[in-house]
């Protein structure tokens, strides 16, 4: 099978492989299939921007330590999120020497990529976390965001039970330009409607799992957000710090 969908292209282009070989080189180009536990989707970065991410949890460590090295492989990365500890060392002993591994303790994710790969710059944005609880989901968003090519600033611990350290940081990502904002918040959930009052770009709020009581379960913060009065958030799901980061990483493209 021919490598990649520009090999493909040019090989055609050049009169080299027919349009049926080209069609056919497109389609196993498509999905790779592994072990017949699971199917890669390798275009589909190409066919909606996004990159598919391997989720760690609930599958055994060696397959996604496999599934991890066959994408990096074919797309010069992949992300593996929702990551244990116990996870890191099957995944560094199948990259070997091969490709660079680089973990972030505070979102468990692991990025594995060729030694040689660059992300494309895609524009900026930010990513605020309401409380000390709340920075392993902003992390994940902020990791996200990075390998859709954006830069990240970021700012922790400016949640509304003290506003007044939320202005500076504010400030400085707007003179930055960012194009999006990631606001991530447990408990009542209150801090993206009112990022999403101070600011000229789209803010997307992450209802955090942090919290007790009545919303438990991040269920209060969810509600919150859905209820908001402030026009420009748009919200996701609870704990979905990678959604957050892919979709402000869309908008920044």
């Amino acid at each position: 099978m021919t490598d990649t969908l520009d090999q493909i292209l040019h090989l055609l282009s050049e009169g080299k492989i027919t349009v049926a070989d080209a069609k056919k080189n497109l389609c196993l180009h498509s999905i790779k299939e592994i072990k017949e536990k699971a199917k890669l989707d390798l275009n589909r970065k190409r066919r909606t921007g996004v990159p598919e991410a391997i989720l760690a949890e609930g599958k055994r460590e060696e397959d996604v330590a496999t599934f991890a090295c066959e994408m990096a492989l074919e797309n010069g990365y992949a992300l593996v999120t929702r990551v244990k500890e116990s996870c890191i060392k099957e995944i560094k002993k199948e990259a070997k020497k091969e490709f660079e591994v680089i973990y972030n303790e505070l979102a468990k994710t692991v990025l594995v990529k060729q030694q040689d790969y660059i992300f494309e710059y895609s524009g900026t944005i930010g990513v605020i976390a309401a409380g000390t609880a709340d920075i392993q989901v902003a992390e994940e968003a902020k990791v996200a965001a990075e390998v859709m090519g954006c830069e990240v600033i970021t700012c922790y611990d400016v949640g509304i039970a003290g506003l007044h350290r939320l202005f500076e940081p504010l400030y400085t990502m707007v003179e930055r330009e960012v194009s999006a904002i990631v606001v991530v918040a447990g408990m009542e959930g209150a801090l993206p409607s009112v990022v999403a009052s101070l600011v000229d770009v789209p803010v997307v709020g992450v209802p955090t799992s942090v919290g007790y009581g009545f919303g438990k379960g991040g269920i209060g913060a969810l509600m919150t957000m859905l209820q908001t009065c402030s026009p420009g958030l748009a919200v996701v799901n609870i704990d979905n710090g990678f959604g957050a980061g892919v979709y402000a990483a869309l908008i920044s493209k």
